[in-house]
């Protein structure tokens, strides 16, 4: 018998693979059921009674305690406020959506959001973590960047549908989130930076047409943005990229 073996068929090597196996598949479970605490079980397009939740199953719930306060307990059944103003294009399960009311306001495709908290983000510190310029003085654009206070905002028919009046500051990240946009009748709309082209005349945004920024959806507070406010003006210019036009939804080819 060798050195090292237990048997003359089997030696420590042998048994440290097979435990590694073991281990791997076991990391594997537990990695595909950790997958599923959020958004499971989904909802099915036959049935409202049938749980649709797949191998492995999902996970017993876990409590998280939140950085601010709070507890949050996932998985859970706490289902969706949002009604779907969507109807199938197809009788089999699993067909496209198309919005049944106004799409940009319907929350469907890319127009899509969560419902995440009706809170403002924070920083570490407890502040507000998105504010206007206006709102905290130690932030000011770089002296090399051009400033877009002022200047014109044009959509994707070249009409301009606002002026700029502010930017938004990510105090955590140290960068800009978001323009601020008079769209006239005393209304303010937000703009994410990520949807904008800063030229030295204009800012230009390709997502939506000029007359679109009137129905960006508004924050409660001029100078506080919540979670859920940010993921629908984020869907609001999602939505546009497909539905802004008719002729956007039409095939290239």
């Amino acid at each position: 018998m060798s050195a090292g073996a237990i048997t003359g068929y089997v030696d420590v090597a042998q048994i440290a693979l097979y435990v590694f196996w073991a281990f791997f598949a076991g990391l594997i479970y537990y990695l595909l059921q950790e997958n599923k605490r959020e958004g499971y079980p989904l909802e099915s397009d036959r049935s409202g009674s049938i749980t649709v939740q797949g191998w492995p199953p999902i996970p017993s719930p876990k409590t998280y305690k939140l950085q601010h306060g709070g507890e949050v307990s996932v998985p859970n059944t706490k289902a969706s406020p949002q009604t779907l103003r969507a109807a199938s294009t197809g009788p089999w399960p699993g067909a496209p959506l198309v919005p049944t009311g106004d799409a940009m306001l319907d929350g469907v495709g890319p127009g899509a959001y969560a419902d995440r908290a009706d809170t403002p983000d924070m920083t570490f510190e407890g502040t507000h973590r998105l504010v206007p310029l206006r709102a905290d003085t130690a932030f000011s654009v770089a002296h090399q960047d051009t400033d877009p206070r002022g200047l014109p905002v044009v959509g994707a028919d070249g009409v301009q549908g606002g002026t700029v009046t502010d930017l938004w500051v990510d105090r955590s990240e140290m960068l800009f989130r978001y323009l601020e946009v008079d769209v006239g009748n005393a209304r303010s709309v937000l703009l994410p930076i990520n949807f904008t082209r800063i030229g030295k005349r204009q800012v230009t945004v390709r997502a939506i047409l000029g007359a679109q920024f009137a129905r960006v959806p508004v924050t409660r507070q001029n100078d506080v943005v919540t979670l859920l406010e940010e993921e629908k003006v984020m869907a609001y210019y999602g939505a546009g990229t497909l539905y802004a036009t008719a002729q956007r939804q039409e095939p290239l080819l």
